[in-house]
C-alpha cells in the first residue's frame, strides 16, 4: 500500500486470487518450490486452513517436486505438519498431502493405510485411511499437538498386521496392531525430532488406545492405574473420536467418565502406606522381592483391601514372611 495515497499496488494478482480462494505460487511455481521445498507443505496448509484451492500449475509443480521435500530439515517438516494438524482443517490438509504426493514421502506409513480394509461390523466407515481422515476431521482448532499426532498415528500399526477373513464366521483382524503401532510411532517421532516428552506421550496414546474396550471388566486397581496415565484426558479424547469415527458407541467412554466423576482423587492417587525403608526396617533385604511386595501393597490398597498403615504393615508381614 502506498502510504501517501492508500493505493494497494498488486503486481501479481494477489487480491483477485484471495477473492477467488486460490493458492498460487508467485511466478514460476517450480522455481519457487526449488528455492524452498517447504513451500510445498505451506501451499497445502494454507489451502486447507482457508478452504482455498491450489492453482493447477502450482499443484502440478508440487506433484513433480514432492520427492525433494526430503531436502528440508526434519524439524521444519514436523512443525509444518503439526500446524496442519492443529489449525482446524486436518482432514482437508491430509487429503491435499495425498493429492500432491507429499504424504507418501513425508509419512509413508500413513499413506499405506489407503485400501486396508477393516471389519465392517466395527468399522462401517471404510478402510483405515478413511477412518483416520474422519478422526482428523473432528480435531478442533488449537488442539494439543500430541493428541493430534496420536489421532493420526493411532492405527499406523494396522497395515503391517492386517490379517484377512479366512472363511465363514471369521473376520479381518489386526492382532497386536497397538504394540506394533507404538513402536512405529516412536520411530516416526524420533525421525521428526520430537522431544522425548512428546514422543513418550504420542507413543503412549497409540499403545493404550485399545485398552478402553476392557474398562468395564477391569479390576478396580487396574482401572485406577489406567486413568493415572500422564495426560489421561488425551487418551480419553482419542478414544471418543475413535468411536465416533467408527461404530459410534460411547459405552466405555461414558463408563470412564462416570468412574472419574464418582471416584475421589485421593482414591485414585492414594498416599503410600509402606515404603522401601519400612521393608528394610522389618528385616527384609533389598532386592527384586522389594518391588513385588510394594506392588502387592499398592494393589491391595487400590482395591480397597488396605485402608491404613498398620494393616499394610501386617499385610507385608504375611506376604514377606517377616516377624
Amino acid at each position: 500500500m502506498d502510504p501517501a495515497t492508500g493505493e494497494v499496488l498488486d503486481y501479481v494478482g494477489g487480491r483477485s486470487d484471495l477473492r477467488m480462494g486460490i493458492v498460487r505460487a508467485i511466478g514460476d511455481p517450480r522455481l519457487r518450490f526449488s528455492e524452498d521445498k517447504l513451500r510445498m507443505l505451506r501451499a497445502v496448509r494454507f489451502a486447507a486452513r482457508f478452504g482455498f484451492q491450489i492453482e493447477p500449475e502450482t499443484m502440478a509443480a508440487a506433484r513433480s517436486l514432492a520427492p525433494q521435500i526430503t531436502q528440508v530439515s526434519y524439524e521444519r517438516i514436523r512443525d509444518e505438519l503439526t500446524k496442519l494438524l492443529t489449525e482446524g482443517a486436518a482432514r482437508r490438509g491430509f487429503e491435499l498431502l495425498d493429492q500432491t504426493g507429499l504424504l507418501a514421502v513425508v509419512l509413508p506409513d500413513i499413506a499405506r493405510m489407503k485400501g486396508v480394509a477393516q471389519p465392517p461390523q466395527f468399522h462401517p466407515e471404510g478402510d483405515v485411511w478413511i477412518h483416520t481422515l474422519m478422526l482428523l476431521e473432528k480435531l478442533p482448532p488449537d488442539c494439543s499437538p500430541t493428541l493430534a499426532w496420536g489421532v493420526l498415528l493411532h492405527d499406523v500399526g494396522k497395515p503391517p498386521t492386517f490379517s484377512p477373513a479366512t472363511g465363514p464366521g471369521t473376520r479381518i483382524r489386526f492382532n497386536g496392531h497397538e504394540e506394533i503401532g507404538a513402536r512405529m510411532a516412536e520411530h516416526i517421532c524420533r525421525n521428526l525430532r520430537f522431544s522425548n516428552e512428546e514422543t513418550e506421550q504420542i507413543e503412549s496414546l497409540v499403545a493404550n488406545h485399545m485398552r478402553f474396550k476392557d474398562v468395564p471388566k477391569m479390576r478396580t486397581a487396574t482401572l485406577k492405574r489406567f486413568v493415572r496415565l500422564p495426560r489421561f484426558d488425551e487418551h480419553l479424547e482419542l478414544h471418543r473420536l475413535d468411536c465416533l469415527a467408527s461404530h459410534g458407541g460411547l459405552e466405555s467412554y461414558n463408563f470412564v467418565q462416570r468412574f472419574l466423576l464418582e471416584t475421589p482423587v485421593e482414591k485414585v492417587y492414594p498416599p503410600k502406606l509402606v515404603t522401601g525403608d519400612d521393608l528394610k526396617g522389618m528385616g527384609l533385604v533389598p532386592g527384586p522381592r522389594f518391588k513385588e511386595i510394594l506392588a502387592a501393597v499398592e494393589e491391595a490398597q487400590l482395591e480397597g483391601r488396605l485402608q491404613d498403615r498398620e494393616s499394610a504393615l501386617e499385610f507385608v508381614r504375611s506376604v514377606g514372611q517377616v516377624q
